[in-house]
């Protein structure tokens, strides 16, 4: 049952990189670290006390240090370059895809302050489009974790796997409920429980959210399946299938915008093989504002209220079908 699953406490998911880079780069000497101007933002003290020949700080010149990066995996080097999402992806989009995607460059791109949750620093901090951005370009894998532990994991995961990377996480302190002992699988969704009438997909700090809204709707005497799509490109279209071919509807959850993110990647899959009736949360075609994370997550609609609404619009769509 989803109400068994209790939070173990807070924390940051960016500490969850931090804390990751540290402990992947002690076992593995090709992985460094490049940052512009932000490294207490990014967590990366601990990286720089006992790698400070591995950091890079380049400063305010995010195109910079994406070329940086690239030119350092020529000589077998494992580049995690780090600022916030929106400096990460659309400040340097020509920069990621002509010197990391179109070359293929083993590019390790850690983008934290993503989404709505960055909170006060407002709209033109609070990048809603990145997704979208990332998961066109050819080669991109694209991650996006829930919880501290899980970034932790997925930090020190993205290693060993070759090829470039966008690994989005976040700025607030956020209830940790994953087992810190599962190795993360990129590409493996994650079944938070099983059911038969609707599915919830979800992503990052909106997992929890879709838990909340889930252990409700199980109280109406729904059965409901809740999964992490952690990795959004490649996407688990096996997953997929099979939880729809089951619950024949779903509801999409994502701190983004739902044009051209995780909710567009489930529908294309359902569309070209099971087709149902889908209902998506997420932003809508809009920019953010200043505000506390909780205050910008009701205001556009994906607090647990909208997902458990949601849920119940597509269970009568289906229903009536």
């Amino acid at each position: 049952m989803l109400k068994d699953i209790q939070p173990s406490g807070k924390k940051d998911t960016r500490s969850g990189f931090g804390d990751g880079i540290a402990e992947v780069a002690r076992v593995n000497p090709n992985v460094v670290a490049l940052t512009a101007d932000l490294l207490g933002s990014m967590k990366l003290n601990q990286f720089i006390k006992e790698f400070p020949e591995r950091f890079i700080q380049v400063g305010i010149a995010e195109a910079n240090m994406i070329g940086i990066a690239a030119g350092l995996t020529i000589g077998g080097k494992i580049p995690y370059t780090t600022t916030f999402a929106n400096f990460s992806t659309g400040r340097v989009y020509d920069q990621i895809r002509q010197s990391v995607a179109y070359s293929g460059k083993n590019v390790k791109i850690c983008a934290s302050h993503a989404g709505l949750t960055l909170g006060e620093d407002g709209a033109t901090h609070q990048i809603l489009e990145d997704i979208g951005m990332m998961k066109m370009l050819p080669g991109m894998t694209v991650i996006v974790p829930c919880d501290y532990n899980q970034t932790k994991a997925a930090t020190i995961a993205i290693a060993d796997y070759v090829g470039p990377v966008y690994l989005r996480f976040g700025r607030p302190s956020w209830p940790i409920f994953t087992d810190p002992a599962i190795p993360f699988e990129i590409g493996k969704a994650q079944f938070f429980s099983e059911g038969t009438d609707i599915s919830i997909f979800a992503c990052g700090h909106m997992v929890w959210k879709a838990i909340q809204a889930g252990v409700i709707l199980e109280e109406k005497g729904y059965s409901v399946e809740v999964v992490n799509i952690h990795t959004i490109k490649p996407l688990d279209k096996e997953a997929v299938l099979k939880s729809i071919r089951k619950t024949k509807c779903a509801v999409t959850v994502e701190e983004h915008n739902i044009l051209g993110g995780l909710g567009d990647s489930i529908a294309q899959v359902a569309a070209s093989n099971f087709p149902i009736p889908i209902e998506y949360v997420g932003t809508k075609d809009t920019f953010g504002e200043s505000g506390t994370p909780d205050e910008l997550l009701v205001k556009y609609g994906l607090d647990t209220p909208n997902i458990v609404e949601a849920a119940e619009k597509v269970l009568a769509r289906k229903k009536n079908a």
